[in-house]
């Protein structure tokens, strides 16, 4: 099977620095108790306040006031060390409620491992690997990393719009919505975030003298899970983009360079 962006990227960053990983093997991140007497609903509550009161309407995450008041986040976390298909399979019998709690939960969890990670300004070079790949985490009752729970699980369902609503807290990232994800709306939630994702400029951008589209990295990283929705990349973002903006079909496809420094309210954007 042909490798992604994404999987050459994290091969080749582990072949580099070998020596370096060999004495900082996989760690497991403790997953916080959180209030044990809580129901679903009230965790699910829990993490919808996490967004309201953290996030702004850019999408970015107030991660230094967050680590002052972490324990609606620790409560969904802990929520989700032990809830899942395997271990409350009767929560998550209808799939748009699977996947809806797999994207709530990612994003939860990246958002606990930034606060874990000591609020980094970036997760550029080796801590990339560090975030996403060495550290794991209790998820549904089974150690697993952040790639693991993407790749192996997430993206194993079949639906490509999911890479507009995983979050890694990263700038390159689609903007993180300020609600959780639902059940009972995901269709109509996974298709407000596609459209707004393709219709940001730091996103999608054309240079009519180069004959060239320049689309985000993420369709890089990713492009079989595009091209079997598409016959193109282009053709892919154009089911998103409004008839005026329509992007030429015959450019040449191109990419914005993935911004991995970490979407901090807290920091200036030129930092």
């Amino acid at each position: 099977m042909k490798q992604s962006k994404s999987q050459k990227l994290i091969v080749g960053l582990i072949s580099s620095v070998s020596v370096v990983l060999v004495s900082s093997c996989s760690t497991l991140v403790r997953m916080p108790e959180g209030r044990q007497t809580l129901t679903a609903v009230q965790v699910e509550k829990a993490w919808g306040r996490v967004l309201k009161e953290f996030v702004n309407e850019k999408g970015e995450v107030s991660f230094f006031k967050l680590n002052q008041k972490k324990g609606d986040l620790e409560d969904y976390v802990a929520y989700i060390a032990k809830a899942g298909p395997k271990t409350t399979p009767n929560q998550f019998s209808d799939p748009n409620t699977l996947l809806a709690h797999y994207l709530n939960s990612y994003n939860a969890l990246s958002m606990y491992n930034i606060l874990h990670a000591g609020i980094p300004d970036s997760l550029g070079g080796l801590k990339k690997v560090n975030f996403f790949y060495f550290k794991k985490f209790v998820i549904d009752g089974e150690e697993m990393s952040l790639y693991a729970y993407e790749n192996d699980i997430i993206r194993k369902l079949g639906e490509e719009r999911v890479h507009f609503a995983l979050n890694c807290m990263s700038r390159g990232c689609p903007r993180l919505p300020r609600v959780p994800f639902t059940g009972k709306k995901l269709n109509q939630e996974l298709e407000e975030q596609a459209k707004f994702f393709f219709s940001e400029e730091r996103n999608v951008r054309v240079d009519e003298k180069e004959k060239k589209v320049f689309l985000s990295e993420i369709l890089d990283f990713f492009p079989e899970d595009f091209l079997k929705k598409a016959t193109s990349l282009i053709a892919y973002a154009n089911k998103y983009r409004v008839k005026p903006k329509q992007l030429p079909e015959n450019f040449e496809v191109d990419y914005i360079p993935y911004d991995w420094k970490v979407n901090n309210s807290e920091r200036k954007r030129d930092e």
